[in-house]
């Protein structure tokens, strides 16, 4: 979908802790986002029967002296990023069970929220550098990014989520960063800020984004410090960086062709239509 069709549609941002969830890259933005705007809960989940408590336990946390159990649910949010713009967040643990089931309520919610666009946020461990822009992916029909299409193999809730929403009438549109595998498993504020970047692109809004560069400039200087401290990690990152920026120059080399193409094809066509036809009409007056 084009960022113009989607400024203008009502949107849930969702996102799910655990396996589509590196490093917290893709919750934490929702978290960023209720934290800096206006927000309040809309609506819920109930937790029994989407979750295997022996892989999504059960918090203890105590609340003014009072032992509680905190259980893992989905809570949705309206977030009010300003008089103009409103959006409805969805954050959740993975479910483990019935996912079809709970996509089903997740849109019913969405539904009663007057959504129509559902964009789903996702993290997901690669070979990438960290001393380069971190790879982003967003899986709509109109950019020249990769479509889900080409992916075989396991999913997540979020593309069935995707997948299930288009087939009910909304609009979807995924977006992913790839965070290094090599960094372990530390919160990535790197991605965390490419994806609201992106995020704030495709909603046609500035999205506030309080000290997430600051704390990405921290994740790289520890990665830094990780990388000067071992040597063999040390080569496999200059090999991902010599890697990265081969690819890059072959994307720009094969962007610049496509352009060139276009811009003979454009000349041709005008050339045929003959003089007056358009911009070009001056070069084909005179090669007649």
């Amino acid at each position: 979908m084009s960022e113009e069709a989607l400024q203008s549609q009502n949107v849930l941002i969702a996102a799910f802790e655990g396996w589509n969830d590196a490093c917290q890259a893709a919750t934490n933005v929702l978290r960023h986002l209720i934290d800096v705007y206006d927000s309040h809960e809309v609506a819920r989940i109930n937790c029994d029967g989407f979750y295997d408590y022996q892989i999504s336990r059960p918090m203890m946390c105590h609340v003014q002296g009072q032992r509680r159990i905190v259980w893992p649910e989905t809570v949705f949010y309206e977030i009010r990023i300003d008089p103009e713009h409103t959006v409805y967040a969805q954050m959740a643990p993975e479910p483990n069970y019935r996912w079809k089931e709970y996509c089903r309520e997740s849109m019913h919610i969405a539904e009663q929220c007057d959504v129509d666009a559902i964009v789903t946020l996702g993290s997901m461990y690669a070979d990438c550098p960290h001393t380069r822009p971190l790879p982003v992916e967003s899986f709509n029909d109109d950019c020249g990014c990769a479509t889900e299409d080409e992916h075989c193999g396991p999913i997540g809730v979020p593309t069935v989520l995707d997948t299930m929403a288009e087939e009910r009438g909304f609009t979807a549109d995924p977006i992913w960063v790839s965070v290094p595998q090599y960094l372990g498993s530390d919160e990535c504020a790197q991605g965390t800020l490419q994806l609201l970047r992106t995020l704030s692109e495709l909603l046609g809004v500035h999205l506030d984004e309080g000290d997430l560069q600051e704390r990405a400039d921290r994740w790289k200087a520890q990665a830094e410090v990780l990388v000067r401290c071992n040597d063999d990690l040390a080569d496999y990152v200059h090999r991902l960086e010599r890697e990265y920026d081969f690819e890059q120059k072959a994307r720009k080399q094969a962007e610049m062709s496509t352009l060139n193409i276009g811009d003979v094809v454009a000349e041709a066509e005008s050339y045929l239509r003959g003089p007056g036809s358009g911009p070009s009409s001056e070069l084909g007056t005179e090669r007649q």
